[in-house]
């Protein structure tokens, strides 16, 4: 395996990862380094330096940026941006992985991209609702800013420091699925001693109320 795959995986997957906190954003940085020659992508996807390309990510991203400051829509993009979110991250990492059978290609793309820009989609999600909760919206202006700060700084990262970026990405991962997993963990021990109570209160009684 040499050194040129690897670094093409990084930036393949470092890139699907981004996707997470905002999905047109890496693909118009993808798209405007493939145009200025900074990187190369896989045959086939040649579409994405395009100017068609180019233009359209550009007014789609500006669309998406914008989308995420107006109050209560933020939580509706992300309904629509998780899945949307897996379809780019697979796209891009695809994209940059130097396989040649095309099962493998996709799938591998599907695992590394699509799941990275997954898991941090739904950190960023329930950090938005969390957000929604606490401060009835307030702060989601806040958290949106950090999205796209983290979407443009690792987005570039990655381009030029493909395997740091991806050390960065891989921590950020490992601490979205810390949380998500003791989120998990919070909310089964609420939900059984629900369960149990509810449980004792349907024993019948006798009328001398012994059992």
């Amino acid at each position: 395996m040499s050194l040129e795959w690897i670094m093409s995986a990084c930036i393949g997957v470092g890139l699907a990862a981004c996707c997470g906190f905002r999905v047109f954003v890496p693909l118009l940085i993808a798209s405007a380094a493939l145009k200025l020659g900074l990187i190369g992508a896989m045959a086939g996807f040649e579409w994405l330096s395009g100017w068609p390309a180019l233009l359209g990510l550009t007014i789609a991203t500006v669309v998406e940026i914008g989308g995420y400051y107006i109050p209560w829509l933020d939580n509706l993009l992300d309904t629509i941006a998780t899945p949307a979110s897996i379809i780019a991250g697979t796209l891009l990492s695809t994209s940059f992985l130097h396989i040649d059978n095309p099962v493998m290609h996709w799938g591998l793309g599907l695992i590394l991209g699509g799941s990275s820009a997954g898991i941090v989609q739904a950190g960023t999600s329930l950090l938005r609702l969390g957000s929604t909760a606490t401060t009835g919206g307030m702060a989601n202006p806040v958290v949106a800013t950090g999205e796209n700060v983290a979407s443009v700084g690792l987005s570039l990262f990655t381009i030029f420091l493909p395997l740091v970026a991806v050390v960065i990405i891989a921590l950020v991962l490992i601490f979205i699925i810390g949380r998500l997993i003791a989120r998990k963990r919070i909310w089964f021990s609420r939900v059984a001693p629900k369960q149990g109570g509810n449980s004792l209160s349907q024993i019948p009684r006798s009328s001398n109320g012994r059992t």
